[in-house]
């Protein structure tokens, strides 16, 4: 804690946001020159939910936004300012490309980690569940796995939330056949669905406070990571061949004055193609 005040790390992604990116298959990435960016759709409830927790303290809590990204990622950070973060931090070196998601999990705990001893321990990690880049969802648990400490994903509801030595965090998480009731000792990370709540839209004070944030940039140089264990040498997922779907040629329509007729003809064609 900081003080007596409840210090929140969000996790957050720049990712397209942009339906028309284009896909280089040689580097099995999509090509984010060029293409509309954005926070991460799934981030933005994470986000809101950390200001929530704030006000349900009364302000005994301060958010901060970190992301692990290019250059062009602090406009992400900057709007997450402005939709409440009190302040913002980016990881970004060439060293950390090709991350996978356990480098990247790596990485973002050796932020957390800086941030607890320049700003006070961290209590509560929130990232959204997934990213709408990778689908891969697993982050936040990578993350609490290499902080060693308690995680929860899926989580619908903030149920309890209370500072101290030791804090506690009681919260629903969203199961096949409902949602069940976990208690966790702080700190925590949990992993945040869209179900939570309904993200603000930034306001205009929010906006001025943004661009007049400062945004810190952190290097390899400033974390105490290893080396081995980040980019593409240090990342165990290995991509294999990749490519995007083949273009769909265009159907047959099958004609007919009737709908019998038109059955009849359909099933003649199955028959004919060896599918029946």
């Amino acid at each position: 804690m900081i003080g007596d005040k409840l210090h929140i790390v969000v996790c957050i992604k720049q990712t397209s946001s942009s339906t028309n990116a284009q896909f280089d298959a040689k580097k099995a990435t999509v090509q984010a020159a060029g293409a509309q960016a954005a926070i991460n759709p799934f981030d933005e409830y994470a986000i809101e939910e950390g200001v929530r927790i704030r006000e349900r303290l009364n302000s005994k809590a301060t958010v901060h936004a970190l992301s692990l990204g290019p250059a062009e990622a602090e406009s992400s950070l900057r709007e997450a300012i402005a939709k409440g973060c009190d302040g913002a931090t980016l990881l970004s070196d060439p060293q950390f490309e090709g991350s996978d998601t356990a480098a990247t999990a790596y990485l973002l705990q050796k932020g957390i980690e800086k941030l607890g001893k320049l700003k006070g321990p961290v209590d509560l990690v929130l990232c959204g569940k997934q990213t709408n880049d990778s689908d891969a969802g697993v982050v936040g648990t990578q993350v609490a796995a290499w902080w060693d400490v308690p995680s929860a994903a899926s989580v619908r509801k903030v149920v309890e939330i209370a500072p101290g030595n030791p804090g506690k965090v009681v919260v629903g998480r969203m199961m096949e056949d409902g949602t069940d009731t976990l208690e966790m000792s702080l700190p925590a990370v949990l992993s945040i669905v869209k179900e939570i709540n309904e993200p603000r839209i930034a306001s205009l004070k929010g906006k001025m406070a943004s661009r007049k944030a400062e945004i810190a940039v952190w290097r390899l140089s400033d974390l105490e990571a290893e080396v081995e264990k980040i980019g593409a040498a240090g990342s165990a997922l290995r991509m294999g061949e990749t490519y995007p779907p083949p273009k769909r040629s265009g159907g047959e329509v099958i004609e007919g004055k009737s709908p019998q007729e038109k059955a009849k003809k359909l099933l003649q064609k199955l028959k004919e193609t060896k599918l029946l």
